[in-house]
């Protein structure tokens, strides 16, 4: 994505094809900013990026504010850092889907990489890509490739739990980037396949004696070849990378088939799915297979249709009303194949927009096609991750600042009614404070035995909490999985699967029901605190956030639709390869196993932003009555402290003041919306 022009290549022409004489500062800014209008797709990222770090860095100053005010706590802070963390490593992920030779790794050199003024992943005639490949940037690993072995199959681990154990992979790190040979090499690693005897590749399950082309390979010499990576992830800082995207790229219908977590669960995670043909083969039987099996099922992202290779329909003894009209009759017959709205296909030439890239021609990056594909992708893309953030991070941070704006509100009530009553004060004797005085104590007094009774109704909550927690917690999964293998009766069949499936998504909502059910007694009694609080003294009524489970039910729901399509899928149904049908539902409940420890965190969260703030305040009240009562023992003693205590109590409150107002700026920043 190369948005600059180097002056010095601007020098070397000092006048246009027609002879015309131009000024060479122009040339170049015209030409600059021709490349930048089209670089869409780089400047969009880039916007988003800067939008996160506003956010994270409006959060980082709320906790530094909480810090100074004295608001904080242990495991709060704990949670803001957390999700300050969260926006500093969010990722924007495309995956990229084919079968091979349709020309998917030039078109990611084309899209993604052109910044490196050459080819940086492998293409060529054929299969360049043999194990799904992540290209991501993360600095404190460097310049690296990470590969896992392709014996990990053999064992029940997921691609996503052997990230968690770096042991496991192989390293090969790149310490020369400007060496373009370095790189290549190192990226050919990818490519590796070896032979190894039927028993072993069915251990692996890259096997099946039943499909006609497995039989044909067993056919040579008993040996079968298998990609020597299981998963690759490449660490590179290409400027799109490093502005937090992340491309998949996947290497068709055979390894989609034998690795289910990527159809069942990494797919659907992505922010777009990018599905790559090519013109001259058109929608060949596979392609539909993969579209079918792998593409169209996932629910809740973009699909895109990459028609790839327009560039064999250029043809110089043709016009371009001609050959337009023939790009259209390709994308009408796309569209019908794949039962999709014309729209979504998008004509490209990798070849030629890589090269124009390269080279700095806008005419010929638009005739590629690929900026329209690239305004797409960023249309689809960033909107949607842009409200999960908004959804989950705005959503708690803002709720955490407005229940600190609460307690100050809180505590500036209380100055502004000590205000009032010392401001009544002057002139009045001895005796009328004396009142004063016995007055406070009682309330004093009162308020004590009151915090007493607060006290007993935390630890209550506290045990509510624990037992709400604890339908969520891994005791409570693990009890519900061993359930559902009894219902499997250790079948690993369709029929076993659908039984399994039935119990286990059957038992998550039962404990989602608890635990709302749970949260609704929780949230009954801190109102009823807030109530109180308001009524009997005055403090400021602040309503407790609910707990929010839709996201994690819709997560639970969409899980389940999924596991349905794969069960049904014709090559589950077909093959009912126990290898597969074992490996889908490890990656199943994989898949549960995280959503219930993301939906434990949130509730954890959510306990303590609906409780801490009560307390809190009832603790504050505390602090302030007997502030109070010790101010108007002074003033009894000594009438002269009267105007020293009122003029303290004006400093706090316009320290007071000054706080809301921050508060106030801190939540105009944290709800400032993104804006390309």
């Amino acid at each position: 994505m190369t948005t600059n022009t180097t002056a010095s290549a601007a020098q070397d022409k000092n006048a246009t094809d027609d002879g015309k004489v131009v000024d060479m500062g122009d040339f170049v800014q015209s030409r600059q900013a021709k490349v930048a209008a089209i670089d869409t797709f780089s400047r969009s990222l880039n916007q988003f990026k800067h939008w996160r770090e506003d956010l994270a860095q409006a959060i980082a100053d709320y906790q530094a504010w909480v810090e100074r005010q004295g608001f904080s706590d242990g495991e709060q802070d704990l949670r803001v850092y957390e999700l300050i963390e969260m926006l500093h490593s969010d990722k924007l992920t495309v995956a990229m889907v084919a079968e091979y030779s349709r020309g998917k790794t030039e078109l990611l050199n084309a899209i993604f990489f052109s910044d490196y003024k050459q080819r940086l992943l492998p293409s060529a005639a054929g299969r360049t890509t043999m194990c799904p490949t992540e290209l991501r940037w993360d600095e404190k690993d460097g310049p690296c490739i990470k590969l896992l072995p392709i014996e990990t199959r053999k064992t029940a681990s997921s691609i996503s739990e052997y990230k968690r154990t770096p042991v496991h992979w192989t390293t090969i790190h790149i310490l020369k980037l400007s060496s373009a040979e370095e790189v290549r090499e190192a990226l050919s690693e990818i490519t590796k396949t070896k032979k190894v005897n039927i028993r072993e590749a069915q251990e692996l399950g890259l096997y099946d004696p039943t499909q006609p082309a497995s039989k044909s390979a067993s056919n040579s010499g008993n040996l079968i070849e298998v990609p020597v990576w299981r998963h690759a992830i490449v660490n590179f800082p290409s400027p799109l990378l490093k502005q937090g995207l992340v491309v998949l790229d996947t290497p068709g219908l055979n390894a989609l088939g034998v690795e289910p977590e990527l159809t069942f669960t990494t797919l659907p995670n992505v922010q777009a799915i990018l599905f790559v043909l090519a013109a001259d083969a058109g929608v060949t039987k596979t392609d539909l297979d993969v579209w079918k099996s792998h593409v169209n099922n996932v629910r809740g992202n973009p699909h895109l249709v990459a028609l790839n290779k327009i560039d064999i329909l250029w043809d110089e003894l043709h016009d371009d009303t001609v050959v337009k009209k023939t790009i259209a009759r390709q994308i009408d017959e796309t569209a019908r194949a794949l039962n999709i709205d014309r729209k979504l296909v998008f004509p490209v030439s990798a070849q030629k927009g890589l090269v124009a890239k390269i080279k700095g021609d806008p005419a010929l990056i638009a005739r590629s096609g690929l900026a329209a594909l690239e305004d797409k992708l960023t249309q689809d893309m960033i909107p949607t991750r842009h409200m999960l953030i908004r959804n989950r991070i705005v959503h708690e941070i803002s709720g955490r600042v407005e229940s600190s704006r609460a307690l100050i509100e809180s505590k500036l009530l209380g100055v502004n009614k000590q205000l009032a009553e010392l401001k009544t004060l002057n002139g009045k004797n001895r005796e009328v404070i004396l009142k004063m005085i016995v007055r406070m104590r009682l309330e004093k007094q009162k308020y004590d035995k009151e915090l007493e009774g607060f006290q007993l109704t935390r630890a209550a909550l506290s045990k509510q909490a624990q037992i709400l927690l604890g339908h969520l917690s891994m005791t409570s999964l693990d009890d519900l999985i061993k359930q559902t293998r009894i219902s499997m009766n250790e079948s690993w069949t369709t029929r076993g699967l659908k039984n399994g499936m039935s119990t286990l998504f059957a038992g998550t909502r039962e404990r989602m029901e608890k635990v709302n059910f749970e949260s609704d007694e929780i949230r009954k009694v801190v109102e009823a605190i807030y109530l109180r609080l308001h009524t009997e003294y005055g403090l400021a009524k602040i309503v407790p956030p609910r707990l929010s489970l839709l996201p994690f039910v819709l997560e639970f729901k969409k899980l389940e639709e999924r596991a349905d399509v794969f069960r049904n899928s014709p090559v589950t149904v077909m093959t009912e390869q126990h290898f597969v049908i074992k490996k889908f539902f490890i990656t199943l409940v994989s898949q549960v196993r995280q959503l219930f420890t993301e939906c434990n965190t949130a509730s954890k969260n959510w306990f303590q932003a609906a409780v801490t703030p009560v307390f809190a305040q009832v603790q504050q009240h505390k602090s302030t009555i007997d502030r109070s009562f010790e101010a108007l023992k002074k003033i009894h003693e000594n009438m002269d402290t009267l105007g020293e205590r009122i003029a303290d109590l004006e400093e706090t409150r316009k320290d007071l003041i000054n706080q809301m107002k921050a508060s106030d700026t801190l939540l105009e920043r944290i709800h400032r919306p993104f804006a390309e």
